[in-house]
C-alpha cells in the first residue's frame, strides 16, 4: 500500500475530503481508491489505472492487479457513490431553494 509521503508532500489529505464515501468500500478497497484518486489527479494525459500507479510509484507493486479490481470486481455500488456525490454537490452549491434538473434525450448524430 502507498505510504502517506505522497499525500503529505502535496499537503493534501484525500481521506479527509473523501470521508463521506469511505463507508461505501471495504477498508482494503478504500485504501486503493485513495491511491487511484490521487494518482488520477496527478497523472498527465490519460487517467488509467496504470498511469495512476506509475505516478504514485506503485507501478512495480507485485499486487498491482488489486488496483484494477477496484473498478471491475470489488463490491461497491456506483449508484450509492453517485447519490452521495449528488447530495454533496447540492448541499454545497444549492443549500436552500429548489434544484432544477434539465434532461436532454437527443442522440448525437455524426454527419461525416
Amino acid at each position: 500500500m502507498a505510504d502517506n509521503w505522497l499525500f503529505e508532500a502535496a499537503h493534501v489529505k484525500p481521506a479527509d475530503w473523501m470521508a463521506p464515501f469511505a463507508d461505501m468500500f471495504t477498508a482494503p478497497t478504500w485504501q486503493r481508491v485513495l491511491v487511484l484518486l490521487i494518482g488520477a489527479v496527478l497523472s498527465p494525459g490519460r487517467r488509467t489505472v496504470a498511469a495512476a500507479l506509475r505516478v504514485t510509484g506503485l507501478d512495480q507493486d507485485p499486487h498491482f492487479t488489486n488496483y484494477h479490481r477496484v473498478l471491475n470486481r470489488c463490491r461497491w455500488s456506483s449508484r450509492r457513490v453517485a447519490r452521495c456525490l449528488f447530495c454533496l454537490l447540492v448541499t454545497t452549491f444549492v443549500p436552500s431553494g429548489p434544484v432544477i434538473i434539465g434532461l436532454d434525450d437527443t442522440l448525437e448524430v455524426s454527419l461525416r
